[in-house]
């Protein structure tokens, strides 16, 4: 009698976050139901009560590590975890809550909560990889099902992820769409942005508001200019730049360029 062969275990984690992410997972239906054939689901509480121990072959982790304790979990998961993927905005690059690393995080728990000795809270929103190696990322805000399905299927036929690499521009072009920046003077990341996303907003005639994470090589003083040139001011450009990533190297840059340039005109505007 041949041996029964066991199937790969799946193990998918939340840190903070909104459990958009794990809602995409659920959302993949038809998908889910043929891939939840091929793998045990061993850790999924959002899906199941099943709480199966490691080592697990596949962990999903979404969501940024934002207390101590999160520091440890992600070293105890990283333990337990032959592939470990960083599903989404928060846990690629710190998430929304990232916006809290440009102020002053007791003062802010001090004005939210009545009793903020009670907190226990790390002073930056940090994406997974800043703690622990990180095998292969999904971007967005949520995720892709689309790239979700490619990468778990990949995993099971043991081979690489074909996940989308390049800008946003880059997927504008594959699909004919005619650029919003250029044609409408409409404000668009498209072009420091990671591609993945399939340029749905440019698709409904709307720029890209950079869900889907920085490109690792972008160019942020072009763009800086190119958007001052449509009549966005410092503001909105300090927004854009900081809403999803701000705790990226990039956003950062940005950050600095915006400032180092800004006209004493725009200055006296924005006091």
């Amino acid at each position: 009698m041949s041996e029964t062969k066991t199937k790969p275990t799946l193990a998918v984690w939340k840190f903070t976050s909104c459990d958009g992410c794990q809602l995409s997972l659920l959302d993949c239906e038809d998908e889910l139901l043929a891939i939840a054939g091929a793998v045990d689901i061993a850790y999924f509480p959002e899906a199941t009560r099943a709480m199966k121990p490691g080592p697990y072959d596949v962990s999903l982790v979404e969501g940024s590590l934002s207390t101590p304790e999160h520091l440890e979990q992600i070293k105890e998961i990283r333990a337990q975890s032959h592939i470990l993927v960083s599903i989404g905005a928060c846990a690629t690059s710190g998430g929304i809550q990232a916006l809290r690393n440009l102020q002053n995080v007791d003062e802010m728990t001090s004005a939210v909560y009545a009793h903020p000795e009670y907190i226990e809270t790390l002073a930056d929103s940090r994406p997974v990889d800043a703690e622990v190696h990180v095998d292969f990322m999904l971007r967005g805000c949520p995720i892709s099902k689309a790239q979700l399905i490619e990468l778990l299927i990949a995993l099971l036929q043991q081979r690489k992820p074909n996940l989308a690499q390049g800008s946003v521009c880059m997927e504008c072009k594959k699909k004919q769409v005619v650029c919003v920046m250029v044609a409408k003077g409409q404000p668009c990341l498209g072009p420091v942005t990671h591609a993945g996303c399939d340029a749905l907003c440019p698709s409904y005639n709307r720029g890209c508001f950079g869900c889907f994470g920085h490109a690792p090589d972008a160019n942020v003083e072009s763009i800086v200019e190119v958007w001052r040139h449509i009549g966005c001011s410092d503001r909105t450009l300090h927004r854009a730049f900081d809403q999803f990533h701000a705790g990226t190297e990039v956003a950062a840059r940005a950050r600095a360029y915006i400032d180092a340039s800004t006209s004493e005109d725009e200055k006296g505007s924005e006091t």
